[in-house]
């Protein structure tokens, strides 16, 4: 009898504590969840038809370019006007920032070209070939380089971005996606079709590394942590992919949302953003420990809002959305009704 006793009190504990544990584990969950406030705060419309793609803030300029069809469509983040026009960009994917050198660039996928233009005025200073339909773009501030990364002829174009000039390309092995780089050097891309993440070396324009994101399927959007050294690959089969950007190791598999495009983060808050535009939501994904990461929320959004960009100062997220009129025979992607494509804003 007191041997039984003994066991059954020391049962008792292990399960008092267990459930300490739990009920601190569930409190501290609950608390992420209320502190994060995201939600849908405000709209800006967008006028003229077509689709989108990219776009992105500059955060010290105060202005946000987005990617609207056949041209750039550049508003004031803080009034929400619009401030100007860059036309003649057929195909328009992505938009690169250089403002130490004043100079914007811009990929044409119909064009197979990039534009480069003024900062401050916004106007066109000159066009480079690049492959065929260049998608994502990126300037890498280490080597002064942008990086075209081309969808069709699956190679990377690169420029010297104080000249304009192309200073040659290499093939990437498949359709590559977004790309980021970490400040040092290095430059990384997602291959879609390959379900892989390169790493380069920017100067000696090489692919150093090849790695499988497994299990992440078709990554598209990639942003980067260059503190910790992480990668934030978002994956078609609703997940995002925690790499290691030294070893390429998938560290962590949060879960997304469906049609999960564009990633963001944020290194003043430490959190990890999917854009989903199939679902509609904004994932929020928050580093609890190292190397360990949870879904703090899905923010509701809107059905199309597949993309996105980050104002690093004000930490709201800008998301291009509209109604869709689904695609008519013999075509494959839905078209956009004309007087809805908007900008949602998603703050605290």
């Amino acid at each position: 009898m007191r041997k039984a006793g003994i066991v059954g009190f020391a049962s008792l504990l292990a399960f008092a504590a267990c459930m300490f544990v739990y009920n601190q584990r569930t409190r501290a969950a609950g608390a992420r969840a209320a502190a994060s406030g995201y939600k849908v705060s405000g709209k800006i419309p967008v006028a003229g038809e077509g689709g989108w793609d990219y776009l992105v803030v500059d955060a010290d300029a105060r202005r946000l370019y987005l990617s609207h069809s056949t041209h750039v469509v550049v508003f004031d983040v803080d009034s929400h006007a619009l401030v100007g026009d860059i036309p003649d960009t057929q195909g328009v994917h992505g938009i690169a920032l250089a403002p130490e050198l004043g100079r914007g660039f811009i990929s044409s996928g119909r064009a197979n070209s990039v534009t480069i233009f003024d900062l401050k005025t916004l106007t066109t200073i000159g066009t480079v070939p690049a492959g065929t339909n260049p998608d994502a773009i990126l300037y890498d501030g280490v080597s002064k380089r942008v990086f075209a990364f081309n969808g069709r002829s699956k190679d990377a174009t690169v420029i010297d971005a104080a000249e304009g000039k192309v200073l040659g390309t290499f093939p990437v092995g498949g359709k590559p996606e977004f790309a980021a780089a970490d400040g040092k050097g290095s430059v990384y891309v997602n291959v879609e079709d390959t379900s892989e993440l390169l790493h380069i070396d920017a100067r000696k324009m090489t692919v150093l590394d090849r790695w499988s994101l497994a299990p992440c399927k078709e990554p598209s959007g990639l942003a980067m942590d260059t503190k910790s050294r992480r990668l934030f690959a978002v994956c078609d089969n609703e997940m995002m992919a925690v790499v290691d950007a030294d070893s390429g190791k998938v560290i962590a598999t949060p879960k997304t949302g469906e049609g999960a495009d564009a990633a963001a983060f944020d290194p003043a808050t430490s959190l990890a953003f999917s854009s989903n535009g199939e679902s509609g939501t904004l994932s929020v994904v928050h580093e609890d420990a190292p190397d360990r990461y949870s879904v703090v929320e899905n923010v509701p959004t809107k059905k199309s809002a597949r993309t996105m960009a980050l104002d690093l100062k004000t930490h709201a997220l800008y998301l291009p959305a509209a109604d869709m009129i689904p695609p008519a025979a013999g075509q494959k992607w839905p078209s956009v009704k004309p007087g809805t494509m908007e900008l949602l804003i998603v703050s605290k």
